[in-house]
């Protein structure tokens, strides 16, 4: 077990001090905001406290018969400080920048080494590409959920004109698409049946099993089988006895497409007996090459049903995705998009553009996130006064518990509006903030620009992580940006008026 800490707190020599690092005050790229945002937590004693007592809650317990708690920091091997870890992982999501750009920066970008804590004098240590990977998917969704607190109540202390100062939040949703290619049941079964070959052929090797030993072969006939009934489907013709022969065709190539399927997979289920039985592997490490045979087998179900049936396959029971499956189909309506492969997120943000929470909407309609989105916030935020949502969150429900929660709720009903509510939607404030609601979409924009377009880590855990370091990230560049903002004004001092 590597042993951590938050950060070292011992200065080493030729070692700089985060607090002396010095920003290129004219630079207009992403670094210097982000950077300076995440100076701001090391130089201010009281913030800093706090987020290193978070991070420190974070440090992985010990593992092993006999032991218990946090890992000790003074045995084991070195392990990545959680503060490194911090910053590499905000700088992530803040550039939208995958690993091997991360790698580039953290090895070779001196102002970034400084904000690690690597002096530019003898100091030769380089991060692996392997040890980012292992290290900056160490935080929870809940570790970075308090942490963004701390940096929102920060930038508030920056902007707030009195402590007393309510907060106006707007809230929306979009889409965070997951990293997978467009799902046909035909691709889903071939993805399925290529990972069951290949996980037998790694099984069987490590105990000497020789009869997987052409599994790229079986996976290239398949792949085969698999583009004769792409170009089959993708051929079009005008002649009516073409198309009927062409249907009958298709028919035939998706009964040899399944046959050949099912092969495997029967071949797979007694390679599978012999692993557990003959080899006394347990069934915990075949967990992954069953869940793969039933990804196969639900796909040949489908696909059966569908094509052989006439069978009209139920929304729910369809799966988009056999590596990402928390994948939802979602179509909003936007023009040019037809469809999003991903999940939902629910943001709020306030009127000084910090991201004050986040929601993860797995199998969730706006309407039905509407009061826990809120109350959540609330609970963050008790100074929330005030929040505007667009109709897709309206119900009735949510007009009469909403208003229990917020002194204002902008919450434009659907359909034609009764004269009580053509009264409540008349009102100045009403119709101020509901003006005001808009500017949501231009903080969407940014985290979408700033690596929430598509989510790049696995799996649902993988997939809240990743959102919830984007919001911490987008959060820690605002205070970053009105930080710089003041300085310049501190620097240009008052405008005079002219003569």
């Amino acid at each position: 077990m590597p042993m951590r800490r938050v950060i070292d707190p011992q200065l080493q020599f030729a070692e700089p001090d985060i607090s002396a690092i010095e920003l290129d005050p004219k630079s207009r790229d992403d670094i210097p905001q982000i950077l300076r945002g995440l100076q701001h937590i090391y130089i201010t004693q009281e913030l800093r406290e706090r987020v290193f007592n978070i991070l420190a809650e974070g440090i992985p317990d010990r593992v092993g018969e006999g032991t218990t708690g946090k890992a000790d920091p003074d045995q084991g091997r070195p392990g990545m400080e959680q503060w490194k870890i911090l910053v590499l992982g905000v700088l992530r999501l803040g550039l939208n920048a995958d690993f091997d750009r991360i790698h580039e920066l953290a090895n070779q970008h001196l102002t970034i080494r400084q904000m690690l804590g690597h002096g530019d004098w003898e100091d030769e240590t380089r991060y692996t590409l392997q040890t980012l990977q292992d290290n900056l998917r160490l935080f929870t969704p809940e570790i970075l959920d308090r942490i963004n607190q701390e940096v929102v109540r920060a930038g508030h202390r920056l902007v707030k004109k009195s402590p007393d100062e309510g907060l106006n939040a707007r809230c929306d949703s979009f889409v965070v698409e997951t990293d997978v290619h467009f799902p046909t049941d035909i691709n889903l079964l071939l993805d399925a049946v290529r990972k069951t070959i290949e996980t037998c052929a790694d099984l069987g090797q490590a105990c000497g099993l020789a009869e997987w030993r052409q599994s790229a072969y079986h996976v290239r006939q398949f792949k085969k089988s698999y583009r004769q009934l792409q170009r089959l489907k993708h051929s079009r013709s005008q002649d009516e006895a073409k198309r009927t022969a062409r249907a009958e065709e298709i028919q035939e190539a998706h009964r040899a497409y399944l046959e050949q399927a099912e092969g495997y997979l029967a071949r797979a289920r007694e390679t599978r007996c012999r692993l557990h039985s003959d080899c006394g592997i347990p069934t915990i490490l075949l967990a992954e090459l069953d869940a793969y045979m039933v990804h196969a087998e639900r796909q040949i179900d489908q696909i059966r049903r569908r094509v052989l049936f006439g069978e009209r396959i139920p929304h729910h029971e369809k799966v988009f995705s056999i590596f990402e499956p928390h994948t939802e189909w979602i179509s909003k309506g936007k023009a040019g998009v037809p469809v999003e492969l991903g999940l939902r997120v629910a943001v709020v943000e306030d009127q000084h553009r910090f991201i004050l929470h986040h929601r993860v909407m797995e199998k969730t309609t706006d309407d039905q996130v509407a009061v826990p989105v809120v109350t959540e916030t609330r609970a963050r935020f008790p100074e929330v006064h005030a929040i505007s949502l667009d109709k897709g969150f309206h119900s009735p429900r949510n007009q009469g518990e909403l208003k229990v929660l917020v002194d204002l709720v902008v919450l434009p009903k659907k359909g034609r509006l009764s004269a009580a509510d053509q009264v409540r939607e008349g009102n100045p404030e009403f119709v101020a903030l509901r003006q005001q609601h808009s500017a949501v979409e231009s903080a969407i924009n940014a985290l979408e620009v700033h690596g929430l377009d598509r989510c790049l880590d696995h799996g649902i855990e993988g997939f809240r992580r990743y959102v919830a370091l984007a919001v911490v990230a987008r959060n820690i560049q605002r205070l970053g940006a009105i930080l710089r903002q003041q300085e310049a004004q501190r620097r240009r001092g008052p405008y005079k008026k002219a003569a």
